[in-house]
């Protein structure tokens, strides 16, 4: 059974740093590209970053790019998404989510999420 547990989200202060962490299980992490998307409320869900499967690639939203980093450990199971330098905005559901294919592609092509960790940055 493939499961994604999201954590690590919370509420935080304009310039703090918090780090998301994914853990997986039931499937060959290694063998997949894997991503980070966002939610806020009434909005469309949207890409925040990927990584190929051995990290030789990582794609990253221009709004987050310099300030976000996507990380991943293989011998673990486990995605992490560090966040720096936040920004107020509103409430955010972060999702991580399993590719298809090893490399990153198109964002059409997840097939599992998790169920989401909530972040709020406050000004």
């Amino acid at each position: 059974q493939v499961q994604l547990v999201e954590s690590g989200g919370g509420l935080v202060q304009t310039g703090d740093s918090l780090t998301l962490s994914c853990s997986v299980s039931g499937i060959t992490f290694d063998n997949y590209a894997w991503g980070w998307f966002r939610q806020a409320p009434g909005k469309v869900r949207e890409f925040v970053a990927a990584v190929s499967w051995i990290a030789i690639a990582r794609d990253y939203a221009d709004s987050v790019r310099g300030r976000f980093e996507i990380t991943r450990d293989n011998a673990k199971n486990t995605l992490t998404l560090q966040m720096n330098n936040l920004k107020p905005e509103p409430a955010a559901a972060y999702y991580c989510a399993k590719q298809k294919y090893r490399y990153i592609g198109s964002l059409s092509d997840f097939d599992f999420w998790g169920q989401g960790t909530q972040v709020t940055v406050s000004s």
